[in-house]
């Protein structure tokens, strides 16, 4: 794989990943949300799959596949099972609201395109070129952490920042060790899971998951 037909689905599905987390800041079902999560990490094996046949790499090419299973498939299967069991993800009154929201990603992103634009220049091949991409990918998935109030939404922020750090590390190094992609997806996995059971005993104890309404209980 060469030239045009290496950069061009290398482009596309970095482009996914950055549409799915700005996506991720526009819907508020819980549904919807799970769905995007699976689609950008559908997104993100198919970076790794890329640049591990044009390499010829064995091991990004089995990272591709970690990737594929645990944020592709397990990631969302958890955050499915969190919905159903109650752990409610429909934003009714975000910290910040959808319009003004979609105006901070916007932002986010030209931010980090200005600011990554000498790591692209260092890292000099057309992977390193996207690596602006990947900060904004973080960037915004640290936003949906701060600005959304409920569990399940503050789970796919940790999830976006988690594919942001992953994104750039293809982009830069043309992928990361096998062992050590598979030890922090499943580390990233863990948290969620701790998560979830946090936020279904707060639900339990509480009745609501709001973070305003747990702030009245504390005053």
């Amino acid at each position: 794989m060469s030239g045009t037909s290496f950069s061009s689905p290398l482009t596309l599905a970095v482009g996914a990943v950055l549409v799915c987390a700005v996506t991720a800041v526009w819907l508020s079902s819980a549904r919807s949300l799970i769905r995007v999560v699976a689609l950008q990490g559908v997104a993100l094996g198919v970076v790794a799959l890329v640049l591990g046949v044009h390499q010829h790499d064995a091991g990004l090419i089995a990272t591709a596949a970690v990737v594929l299973v645990i944020k592709a498939m397990a990631m969302p299967l958890l955050l499915t099972r969190a919905s159903a069991g109650g752990v409610r993800g429909r934003e009714s009154r975000p910290l910040v609201n959808v319009p003004a929201s979609l105006v901070a990603s916007a932002v986010l992103i030209v931010v980090a395109f200005a600011s990554a634009r000498g790591v692209a220049h260092f890292v000099g091949t057309t992977a390193g070129a996207l690596v602006p991409v990947g900060v904004a990918t973080l960037l915004i998935g640290f936003f949906v952490l701060v600005a959304r109030r409920r569990p399940l939404s503050q789970m796919v922020g940790l999830l976006l920042v988690d594919n942001g750090i992953a994104l750039v590390a293809f982009l830069c190094t043309a992928g990361v060790p096998f062992l050590i992609e598979l030890g922090v997806s499943l580390d990233v996995l863990l948290g969620v899971v701790v998560l979830m059971v946090l936020a279904q005993r707060l639900r339990i104890e509480f009745g609501d998951l709001d973070l305003d309404e747990l702030q009245e209980l504390h005053d």
